[in-house]
């Protein structure tokens, strides 16, 4: 069974953590997204289309039409009761690790699938939105500078699809 590392000594390759968070790392609101971004979707389609996405539960059961076409997707669940239909399901992370073993993975949520794999993905493709959402209940672990290092910046302002600027950023673990 995969257990937290803390001493960071396993570094997975080929896996990556897709994520949109606001200035405090917010990252949802019972169970959806902080706000709608087209291009931030698009950047996510683009990013993961033709590659394994990971989530937990809960994050496969706010997709709006459920397994995310173009992608193998695999659903973190311990539960046999759910149904995930066109999805793999993997009850913890070696089943994952076995499943997706020399893929291109990207971890998409949520929370406490974040928590865990912060600590030994390679790769972080996030957006940051600038903003501050009040009503958010779930978070994004802090990104640590003496772990990361950024190498991919582009800005983007708000227009009349966009309601906050946003930066999409990404990272490579140092």
């Amino acid at each position: 069974m995969y257990k937290e590392n803390s001493n960071e000594d396993i570094i997975r390759k080929g896996y990556s953590i897709v994520v949109a968070v606001d200035e405090h790392n917010a990252i949802g609101h019972d169970g959806d997204l902080l706000c709608h971004l087209p291009n931030d979707l698009k950047h996510f389609k683009k990013v993961t289309s033709g590659h394994t996405v990971i989530m937990g539960r809960r994050t496969f059961e706010s997709l709006p039409k459920g397994a995310l076409p173009d992608r193998k997707n695999i659903v973190i669940s311990s539960s046999p009761a759910h149904n995930f239909p066109n999805c793999v399901i993997c009850k913890n992370w070696d089943e994952v690790f076995a499943e997706t073993a020399n893929e291109t993975s990207f971890i998409i949520g949520g929370g406490m699938i974040y928590k865990q794999a912060i600590e030994w993905v390679d790769t972080l493709y996030l957006t940051r939105i600038h903003h501050k959402f009040k009503d958010a209940d779930t978070f994004f672990p802090a990104i640590d500078n003496n772990k990361w290092l950024l190498v991919d910046e582009e800005d983007n302002e708000a227009d009349e699809k966009h309601a906050y600027p946003y930066t999409f950023l990404t990272y490579k673990r140092k």
